[in-house]
C-alpha cells in the first residue's frame, strides 16, 4: 500500500476545491482541518491529491463497519435499480420492514416498535414528540455537555457550546442539569458525582424549577459524546431509571453516537443494566446513508396515523444499507473484537500518558475513547490550543482524529480496526505529541 502522505496537505487540488467551497457553500459548519476527500475503503481515506489517511474518526462514528464495506455496497447496488425512494410514508415496501425486524431482534426486550427517519436530530425530535404525546406533559430534563442535534427540539436539549444556540432562541422548555463527570465533577465530589447529580435533580430541580409530574422525559446520553466522551459512574443510569419510574417520567437514551456496537454492545446503556423507554439511533446504523430510528415499546408508541411522518423516512436504499450493517454487527464475536481492540488502544494510550504530561485523563468503553489534554494535571486546566495542535500535526502525518468537548481528543475508529492499525496510529500520535510538547 502507498505511503500515508506523499504531498503535504492540503495539496493543490484540495486548495482549489476549498476555495470554491468558500464561495458557494454556507460556512456555518466547522471543518477541523483542510481535508478534501476523494475516496475511502476500510480504515483508509484518500484525498484529491492522493494522500492516504488512517481514519480514527469513522466519519464522526458513522462508518462503524468501515468505509465502503463490500456487504453494504452490494446491498445498495442491488436495491437502487429495484426501488430507491419507495414513498414509505404513503405506501408499504418490504425492505424497511426487514430492517426493522432485524433491529428489534438485536435490542433488549420491550424495545419492539420503531419509527424511521433520516438523521440523529430527526430521531430525537420524534422521541420528544412521542414523550409529550404519551405523558401529556411538556417539560424535559437534559444535561450540560449533551449534544442531541441542531433542529429546535434537539437543540433545546443540547447544552454543549453557546455558538450552537446563540441567536436561535427561544427554545422548548428544557431544564439542564450537570452530567456526572468523574474527572470534572462540576463542583461535586468525584467519588459521589452520580449521587450528587441525582440529589440535585430531586432536591433542587423538583423543588425549585418544575414539578416531576410535569416532566415528560429525562433525555441522556449513555456515554456523553460531543461533550467529551465522558463515561458516567456505573449506577448513574439506574438511578435515573428509578427517578423516572417513581414519577411516571420517560427515560430517553440518546444512542446516536454510542450505539451500533461502538462500546462492544449494541447499546451502550446495556453496560449499565438499564432498558430505556425510548432509544434514539442514527449515525452508524445506516452505513453512511441517511437513516434514523426512534425505538420504544408497543405501549408507548401508540400515536395514531397522521400524527408524525417523514417523506424520506424508511428510504429503501438506506434501509438496505442498514440491514447489511446490522448483519455485520450481529456476527459472532463482533462485540468481543470491539472490546479487545478497545482494551489494546487504551493500553497504548496509557503508555503515551506516561510520556506526556499534557494527557490528563483517558476514559472510554470499547472503541469510544477520549483523552483529555490539560496544561497541568493538578489543576486540570484545559489545553484547547494544544489539543488542536496535536490534531493538526497528526493530520499532516496521515491520521484523522476529531475533537470533543473543550480539550478532548476522541477515538472512534471503524470497529473493524486491527492491532496493526492501532500501532500505526499511535506512532503518528506519538510524533504529534512530541512536536507539540517540545
Amino acid at each position: 500500500m502507498q505511503p500515508l502522505i506523499t504531498t503535504e496537505p492540503p495539496g493543490p487540488r484540495a486548495r482549489a476545491i476549498l476555495e470554491r467551497d468558500a464561495e458557494v457553500i454556507s460556512q456555518c459548519m466547522v471543518r477541523e482541518y483542510p481535508l478534501v476527500l476523494d475516496r475511502a475503503e476500510g480504515m483508509n481515506l484518500w484525498d484529491v491529491d492522493g494522500n492516504r489517511y488512517l481514519d480514527f474518526s469513522a466519519g464522526i462514528a458513522v462508518m462503524n463497519v468501515g468505509w465502503n464495506h463490500p456487504d453494504v455496497v452490494r446491498a445498495v447496488t442491488e436495491q437502487v435499480p429495484k426501488l430507491s425512494h419507495g414513498a414509505f410514508l404513503d405506501f408499504c415496501s418490504e425492505m424497511p420492514i426487514r430492517f426493522a425486524e432485524k433491529l428489534v431482534s438485536m435490542l433488549p426486550a420491550g424495545l419492539d416498535r420503531i419509527y424511521l427517519s433520516n438523521s440523529g436530530a430527526e430521531t430525537v425530535e420524534a422521541a420528544m414528540k412521542l414523550a409529550r404525546y404519551h405523558t401529556q406533559r411538556k417539560y424535559f430534563i437534559s444535561f450540560y455537555g449533551g449534544f442531541h442535534g441542531r433542529t429546535y427540539g434537539a437543540m433545546s436539549l443540547t447544552a454543549a457550546k453557546v455558538i450552537q444556540r446563540k441567536g436561535f432562541g427561544p427554545f422548548l422548555p428544557v431544564i439542564h442539569v450537570p452530567y456526572p463527570d468523574p474527572y470534572r465533577p462540576f463542583g461535586f465530589s468525584t467519588g459521589t458525582c452520580d449521587v450528587d447529580v441525582i440529589r440535585y435533580i430531586k432536591e433542587e430541580i423538583f423543588r425549585t424549577e418544575v414539578s416531576p409530574e410535569e416532566v415528560a422525559a429525562i433525555v441522556v446520553e449513555a456515554v456523553q459524546g460531543e461533550g467529551g466522551y465522558i463515561v458516567p459512574p456505573k449506577d448513574f443510569l439506574r438511578q435515573l431509571r428509578e427517578i423516572c419510574d417513581e414519577h411516571g417520567i420517560l427515560l430517553i437514551v440518546d444512542e446516536v453516537q454510542s450505539g451500533c456496537m461502538r462500546t462492544g454492545r449494541f447499546l451502550a446503556s446495556e453496560h449499565f443494566g438499564v432498558v430505556p423507554d425510548i432509544v434514539t439511533l442514527s449515525k452508524a446504523i445506516g452505513g453512511g446513508y441517511p437513516l434514523g430510528v426512534t425505538v420504544a415499546s408497543d405501549e408507548i408508541m401508540t400515536w395514531p396515523p397522521g400524527s408524525h411522518a417523514s417523506t424520506f423516512g424508511g428510504n429503501n436504499v438506506s434501509c438496505a444499507a442498514g440491514l447489511a450493517v446490522l448483519n455485520i454487527l450481529d456476527a459472532p464475536g463482533f462485540g468481543d473484537h470491539v472490546m479487545e481492540m478497545g482494551a489494546y488502544l487504551m493500553d497504548r494510550l496509557m503508555i503515551l500518558r506516561e510520556k506526556y504530561e499534557i494527557i490528563g485523563d483517558i476514559r472510554g468503553i470499547g472503541l469510544m475513547i477520549g483523552i483529555e489534554i490539560v496544561r497541568d494535571r493538578e489543576t486540570k486546566q484545559r489545553a484547547r490550543e494544544e489539543r488542536n495542535a496535536v490534531l493538526n500535526e497528526a493530520f499532516k502525518n496521515g491520521l484523522t482524529l476529531l475533537p470533543a468537548g473543550e480539550s478532548v481528543i476522541r477515538f472512534s475508529p471503524p470497529l473493524l480496526i486491527e492491532k496493526e492499525d492501532i500501532d500505526t496510529g499511535i506512532e503518528i500520535l506519538d510524533r504529534a505529541f512530541d512536536v507539540v510538547c517540545r
